[in-house]
């Protein structure tokens, strides 16, 4: 199995993880901490102090997995720059993650769930949506991720669904009265260490591509940039 560096930083939560298989069992250690305006500066020295914790070198992994959205068009700016950095500068390759599937995994691991419905508050009175299925240790998508405002979200009504993602809290009114919706967790957000996971079946299916073709999955057509992102982008070029 291999060892597989995850970068999570598309809401305003930022992580990092490694999947170490050469730990008896193989073990995912995470670092996060909060704060957009922070992701650039604090994703190294998380990194850093991971790989120096496990004894490994970043030339030691076997792929660099990265939040490839939807999410924060800076976020997901950032894990992909990040993670093309690492990955060139050591030669491996990137694994694009999605975040609504790592969003599904962390639901299974909470509830054991294996139809889920993931939804992320994706602002403006919208939210990122997808539904999951898993079977065969793998996660398919029953529902694509979309962009849609929360009272749009139409997932395939199946037995045993669950819900998890913050969309619901965001916007309870919106959800109130769908059954769908009644038992959600909603202080779900996307974090590294389930990207780490997903990395393990991803990299053994081919999924990784060369860090100059890692790509973020945006859903909605940006235009501006809001004042917040202005200054992330700003401090992210100061600390580069």
């Amino acid at each position: 199995m291999p060892i597989i560096l995850a970068i999570e930083t598309s809401s305003e939560l930022a992580s990092c993880a490694l999947f170490n298989s050469d730990t008896t069992p193989a073990a995912v250690n995470s670092r996060q901490t909060a704060g957009v305006r922070t992701h650039s500066q604090s994703v190294l020295p998380m990194v850093q102090e991971l790989l120096r914790e496990a004894g490994v070198k970043l030339a030691d992994c076997d792929a660099v997995a990265f939040g490839a959205g939807p999410g924060s068009f800076t976020g997901v700016r950032t894990a992909c720059g990040v993670a093309q950095g690492l990955a060139f500068g050591a030669g491996l390759p990137v694994l694009p993650m999605v975040t609504l599937e790592a969003l599904a995994e962390a639901c299974r691991a909470r509830s054991g769930a294996t139809e889920v419905l993931a939804v992320l508050d994706a602002r403006m009175n919208e939210v990122y949506w997808a539904q999951y299925r898993y079977a065969d240790g793998a996660w398919t998508a029953v529902r694509e991720p979309a962009l849609s405002a929360p009272q749009d979200v139409s997932p395939q009504l199946v037995p045993g669904l669950a819900a998890c993602g913050n969309g619901f809290a965001a916007y309870p009114e919106a959800f109130a009265g769908k059954d769908f919706a009644v038992h959600a967790i909603g202080d779900m957000l996307p974090h590294a260490r389930d990207m780490a996971v997903l990395g393990v079946a991803a990299l053994a299916a081919g999924l990784a591509v060369p860090a100059d073709q890692a790509q973020p999955l945006y859903l909605r057509n940006k235009v501006a940039y809001t004042s917040a992102e202005r200054q992330a982008i700003n401090a992210a070029k100061a600390g580069g």
